[in-house]
Formats: C-alpha cells, sequence, structure tokens
C-alpha cells in the first residue's frame, strides 16, 4: 500500500471539490484548479476529506495511486494558500521591476528583457533584485520561475545571475588560484 496514497486529503474551509467521473475539480479563494484523473484510480469524497483509492495492487496502479493523491493534496494547498518561488538577481547593474502583465529584466544584456506574466501567475518584486513567483498551480509556479532563472543562469566564477534564493551556488578559483 502506498505511504502516501493511502493519506486522506483535508479539505479545508472555503475550499470546495468537485467529482465528476474522472474528473475532480477544487474551487477556493485563490482559484479554480481540475485535474483528470487516471481510469485505474477512483477518488472519493467523505465529509471534509477526499480518498485515492486504487483498483488492485499493479506496479503502475501503485505508481498512480501516490501521484494522483499528492496532486490532489497540492490543488487543495494551491486554492487555499497558494504556491511562491523567490528568485534573487546578483549581479551590479542587474535589476527588474513588473510593468503592467510584463516582467523587465535588465541582466547585463545590451537591451532589456521582457518576459510577459502568464495567466494564474502573479510576479511581485522587492527591492529590484527579488522576485517572487506566485500562483495557485505548483507545477506552473515552477516552471515560470525556471523560465526566468533560464535567462541568465548563475555564472560559476563570481556567481552573477538569477538563483532561487535557497540555492546555494559554488564558486570556482579562477586561474591566478592554480599557481
Amino acid at each position: 500500500m502506498s505511504r502516501v496514497g493511502r493519506l486522506p486529503v483535508e479539505i479545508p474551509q472555503g475550499v470546495d471539490a468537485k467529482i465528476e467521473g474522472q474528473s475532480v475539480s477544487i474551487k477556493g479563494p485563490k482559484g479554480t484548479l481540475a485535474v483528470s484523473v487516471h481510469p485505474l484510480i477512483e477518488v472519493s469524497r467523505n465529509d471534509k476529506t477526499l480518498v485515492v483509492q486504487r483498483k488492485s495492487d499493479e506496479r503502475e496502479e501503485r505508481a498512480l495511486h501516490g501521484l494522483t493523491r499528492a496532486l490532489l493534496a497540492n490543488m487543495v494547498h494551491g486554492v487555499s494558500k497558494g504556491f511562491e518561488r523567490s528568485l534573487s538577481i546578483v549581479g551590479i547593474g542587474y535589476k527588474a521591476q513588473v510593468q503592467g502583465k510584463k516582467l523587465t529584466l535588465n541582466l547585463g544584456h545590451s537591451h532589456p528583457i521582457d518576459f510577459p506574466i502568464p495567466d494564474g501567475i502573479s510576479i511581485s518584486v522587492e527591492n529590484q533584485t527579488v522576485v517572487k513567483v506566485l500562483g495557485a498551480d505548483k507545477q506552473k509556479v515552477g516552471q515560470v520561475a525556471a523560465e526566468i532563472r533560464k535567462l541568465r543562469p548563475v555564472e560559476p566564477y563570481k556567481g552573477k545571475g538569477i538563483r532561487y534564493t535557497d540555492e546555494v551556488v559554488r564558486q570556482k578559483e579562477g586561474k591566478a588560484a592554480s599557481k
């Protein structure tokens, strides 16, 4: 039995879950998310919890059991509290600012980079060097943060670039250190 899959998903106050066949939609104060559940997995609702069950003990169903429960738990957390990913911009003259529905980044190129903010995601900038990506969908928040980080990855010699705030960057020694 899957240790993750057998745990029920608690539905907090203010969050509503609807199960229609193989699709589950969860609505809360931060938005609405929906997922299509694999036919080998069954989702049922008991009062304030969602329970995920599998039909047999086959390998594929065991894998889908924990996955489905984790996806539902992330959806419930997303629509009630939301997800956040924080990025730090390190480098002289490197800065960011939000202008309407786009994030403008100055990252040492000859031109500023305009990053369009997708629907369902909000971006805030603190003191021009900390960018926070917020949203209800965990996968989308992580994907947008990764795309922003990809615009200027951290350089290993001086440590300049865009990094996650909790990321540890090991800096290399330069040529002079070898003599």
